[in-house]
């Protein structure tokens, strides 16, 4: 699409709830992936590291020490020692969610698979795909997926992951940009991705994003003002980590302008 006025979508974006219910549970949690699939939303993005053995747990960082009460790094930690790990966030929560664990993959499949309607984003890190190699990291996260792949999308900012997820998985795959989506273009269209993810800022101002045969999904969203002018600009899915009460904004707009 080239530049233009800003056209107000009919219908609201669809929400991505960017690693689970992450304001009121521990982000990348089952209680926070669960949250959001319970309270009706379908798509949820979550985050996967390897551990030292090759097994994929659900955490954002390569350190421990942001989100969970160890210390070290999960590429370097056996996956037994991992599973000990509360997860809970105390530097948001306090011991408000104390003894979560972390997650391996393979507990979030079997969530979804209670759960028909939940469809999922699964990122593979870079920190990861570097220390692994991709396709080491491919092959055991493709494993874990297998009894609910066909619900799920793996997305990573390394293209080549991705590429090599579609041609050895048959995999939904999703490109996340760092760059301006305007001049990454031309990639787009050799790449064919189903999905490409953009963080908000790095749309030029006043641009449409490029149509094509993928979907858009913008992130971090927060306001439904901004989802519907994202949504006006070509995004179908906005993601945010406040996902049920962005979610309660956008309805309780429709419902004012029905």
């Amino acid at each position: 699409m080239s530049s233009g006025a800003t056209i107000i979508p009919r219908m609201p974006p669809a929400i991505v709830a960017h690693r689970g219910d992450a304001e009121h549970f521990p982000e990348n949690t089952l209680p926070a992936l669960e949250a959001a699939w319970r309270r009706g939303i379908v798509h949820v993005e979550f985050d996967v590291q390897l551990s030292a053995d090759g097994v994929p747990f659900v955490i954002h960082d390569a350190s421990l020490e942001r989100t969970t009460r160890g210390t070290g790094d999960v590429r370097l930690t056996m996956s037994g020692q991992l599973d000990g790990i509360d997860a809970g966030d105390p530097a948001r929560f306090g011991r408000a969610h104390a003894g979560t664990a972390l997650p391996r993959l393979a507990g979030v499949v079997e969530l979804m698979a209670a759960s028909p309607g939940a469809r999922a984003f699964v990122e593979v890190k870079r920190a990861s795909l570097v220390h692994h190699g991709r396709a080491h990291c491919i092959e055991r996260i493709l494993a874990a997926l297998a009894p609910v792949r066909e619900r799920c999308t793996l997305i990573s900012f390394d293209a080549d992951a991705c590429r090599l997820a579609r041609t050895s998985g048959g995999i939904e795959i999703g490109w996340v940009l760092d760059g301006d989506p305007v001049q990454l273009r031309s990639v787009l269209d050799l790449m064919r991705p189903e999905y490409v993810f953009c963080d908000h800022h790095r749309i030029p101002a006043g641009r449409s994003l490029p149509a094509g045969p993928w979907t858009w999904v913008v992130y971090e969203v927060t306001d439904a003002g901004h989802a519907l002018e994202l949504a006006g600009r070509g995004a179908a899915m906005v993601e945010s980590m406040q996902p049920l009460r962005l979610a309660a904004e956008l309805a309780s707009r429709e419902a004012a302008s029905a």
